[in-house]
């Protein structure tokens, strides 16, 4: 009982991370209908961002922590503004390429930087945040996981509830061409999505930086377990993403603790084939029909 609560916590940790970076990357495919490969290399970024501003600056932690989510919403601006406007109104297929080739841009620039070497962080994180409960020892990073997973999760739905860029982004959402109509600014929200997508992928890029250490290939190995969360969920429902990052948490976790670590990262692909075979839109899409 004590293992199974140790791998219940870590699972549902990693799965929040997971749920948060693949919501990031549906809100860029609700709003535009671009699939974002570049997504494991944006966790890279937000990961060496916070490791730069820790061991080369010497800034203390929280400013590290808020100055690297910074530099990940700048950057998500930047990506929009530069590089994905210029080709609105272009075939879908020259986006996606275009961000294929941002993710060998910007892993070679890591690489350059950084080199494939592993770094850590400091051990910053306060003892309190852990559990101690009989046999079952769960580590302060953990705790910090659910914490911050919880924290973003609630102030990501008050943004999208009660704010007015919020309820623009919902409305482009749903119906870019009704929004535009009603004096929507879209490319502002195209431009805000993005910038939304790379804070939260910065952010569990830090947090993994810190359960497994820093490392190029690493982080966007795990950035490519996005695609069967968001697909597991459905590509146009943010709540499945959080729902779907949970289940394929869990599914790892559990995978690694109780058969064999080697098939932790195969059972979440094995899982998503048989649920798409019966819901090729996944748990929450909506499904579309075409007449014609």
């Amino acid at each position: 009982m004590d293992f199974f609560i140790q791998l219940l916590v870590g699972g549902l940790s990693i799965g929040f991370l997971y749920g948060l970076s693949a919501m990031g990357f549906v809100m860029i495919f609700k709003a535009s209908s671009i699939l974002n490969f570049a997504h494991g290399e944006l966790l890279a970024i937000g990961a060496y961002f916070f490791l730069a501003f820790v061991t080369w600056a010497k800034l203390p932690i929280l400013l590290s922590f808020v100055f690297a989510l910074l530099g990940c919403f700048l950057l998500g601006i930047l990506l929009e503004r530069v590089f994905l406007r210029p080709l609105i109104g272009e075939p879908l297929i020259f986006v996606i390429m275009l961000t294929v080739g941002l993710a060998a841009m910007f892993k070679g620039l890591l690489l350059l930087i950084w080199g494939g070497n592993l770094y850590t962080f400091p051990d910053f994180l306060p003892a309190f945040l852990g559990l101690q409960w009989g046999a079952v020892r769960i580590p302060p990073v953990y705790g910090a996981t659910l914490i911050i997973g919880i924290l973003f999760l609630v102030l990501f739905g008050l943004f999208f509830k009660y704010s007015a860029q919020g309820i623009y982004m919902r409305s482009v959402a749903d119906n870019q061409r009704a929004a535009l109509s009603l004096g929507v600014h879209v490319k502002r929200v195209f431009a805000l999505s993005w910038a939304i997508a790379a804070l939260v992928a910065g952010m569990s890029g830090i947090v993994l930086g810190i359960i497994n250490g820093v490392n190029v290939h690493d982080l966007s190995a795990i950035g490519l377990k996005v695609f069967p969360v968001v697909i597991l969920g459905g590509l146009d429902s943010i709540g499945g993403a959080i729902i779907a990052g949970l289940i394929i948490g869990l599914l790892e976790t559990f995978t690694g603790g109780y058969i064999s670590p080697s098939l932790r990262d195969v059972v979440p692909y094995i899982v998503l084939v048989l649920i798409l075979l019966m819901r090729p839109y996944g748990l929450f899409g909506l499904k579309e029909i075409e007449r014609v």
